[in-house]
């Protein structure tokens, strides 16, 4: 199980934008899941919504693809680079996800060539899924 150190180790993203507490890669390197604790502390929870803290769909999205950039990163040919998210297809959101909650996320590569891909995304709280849809992605340089 890789910590925060080691994941933003592979991740440029930083807080608060960083959105990925613990990570583990797949055996065969072709995905990863990670995991979010939702706390109240979180800064978008002051205006979404302050009667009943929700968070938003964006951001479980970006989630999820921070969770693709760990697996597709963590690829010998591109550690040190970025992944940059291309485009989101068929996003559906089934639940809310609020503090409190642990946010399972995972994310299966399903296509890759290059420095291009597709990804299988979907995320848990528990056993219900909150959230799923398939991301193109794209490596810089």
């Amino acid at each position: 199980m890789l910590d925060i150190k080691q994941i933003m180790n592979i991740l440029p993203h930083r807080y608060p934008f960083l959105l990925v507490d613990q990570a583990e890669i797949k055996e065969d390197g072709k995905g990863a899941i990670g995991y979010k604790n939702v706390t109240i502390n979180e800064p978008f929870f002051q205006g979404h919504f302050p009667q009943e803290p929700v968070m938003p769909g964006v951001l479980i999205i970006e989630a999820l693809a921070q969770v693709g950039a760990i697996a597709i990163l963590s690829q010998e040919d591109y550690k040190g680079k970025i992944a940059y998210l291309g485009s989101i297809k068929d996003a559906k959101f089934r639940a809310t996800v609020q503090p409190g909650d642990r946010l399972k996320l995972c994310c299966d590569l399903v296509k890759q060539k290059g420095p291009m891909g597709v990804g299988k995304a979907v995320a848990y709280v528990g056993d219900k899924k909150v959230c799923e849809c398939e991301l193109i992605f794209a490596i810089g340089k």
